[in-house]
């Protein structure tokens, strides 16, 4: 059953040399299509590389919140052209706020409500990272979508606890769940990944990181692996592992309007989605 992983860094060191054999393994893994997340504009070109190699890449550009010293002021313009000069990007990011040992809380606040900007002027979704800043996050989207206008998008990596969960449902956001729900020791993950309304729902691998049980002692995670954290969002969602595929596969598709259309794909005949 066909599925996307909504989050990978394959410009990494990690995957230099075989990134051929990791795309038969996604492949194999049923893996259509991937999304390749942006840290700083500088990697976008090695990115696009990639993409012309593996042409179910889809991109984005951004500024991750933990390299915001290096933001310019030319940056915007860097991260919106690059935007608006490939029809591979599909969202702005990844941006957010990460207050883990955070000096640079000012500086992180105003890279996001600019780059939240840029998405909302050209009709793209961000993908957001949020550590230990989730009600600063959520207030920051709330101001922004009712003082400028609309922006969307999907909160990466989450590991949140469902009252923040049910923050960023409220503002529209999509919740994606990375090989974390897999680990045993992660109870306020996986209480927010079964509330989750299967309309919202994501899968991705954040790889090279955070490889899934059963896959933990492989210290490289890689896309295919995003099929072990599907399995198990099925199984702890106590659902049929073809309906969460098609789901998740589905949302992918419309947050990032991905090219072609979902339906056209291998779906099969899984049950009826429900909300």
């Amino acid at each position: 059953m066909p599925l996307v992983d909504t989050h990978v860094h394959l410009n990494f060191d990690a995957f230099a040399g075989d990134l051929d054999d990791l795309a038969q393994a996604w492949r194999a893994a049923e893996v259509v299509r991937l999304v390749h997340s942006c840290v700083e504009p500088g990697e976008f070109p090695a990115m696009q590389a990639i993409a012309d190699r593996f042409p179910e890449l889809s991109l984005s550009v951004g500024l991750h919140p933990l390299d915001v010293d290096q933001w310019t002021v030319t940056m915007a313009d860097r991260i919106a052209q690059g935007a608006e000069t490939d029809a591979r990007v599909v969202a702005i990011g990844e941006t957010g706020l990460d207050f883990y040992k955070a000096n640079n809380v000012a500086l992180q606040q105003e890279v996001f409500w600019t780059q939240l900007t840029i998405a909302h002027q050209l009709g793209l979704p961000v993908i957001i990272h949020c550590r230990d800043a989730a009600r600063a996050t959520a207030d920051t989207i709330h101001r922004f979508q009712t003082t400028v206008g609309s922006v969307t998008g999907v909160m990466h990596c989450w590991s949140g606890s469902p009252e923040e969960t049910q923050w960023f449902l409220d503002l529209g956001f999509y919740i994606s769940f990375s090989g974390i729900v897999t680990f045993k020791n992660a109870q306020q993950v996986k209480a927010s990944a079964q509330m989750v309304p299967l309309t919202r729902l994501l899968v991705e691998t954040d790889c090279p990181f955070l490889s899934p049980e059963p896959m933990r002692k492989e210290r490289r995670n890689q896309p295919a692996f995003v099929k072990h954290v599907a399995t198990y969002l099925a199984e702890l969602r106590q659902m049929d592992f073809d309906t969460l595929a098609v789901a998740t596969t589905r949302n992918a598709w419309e947050l990032f309007r991905l090219p072609g259309s979902w339906s056209d794909l291998p779906l099969g005949q899984p049950a009826s989605i429900a909300v």
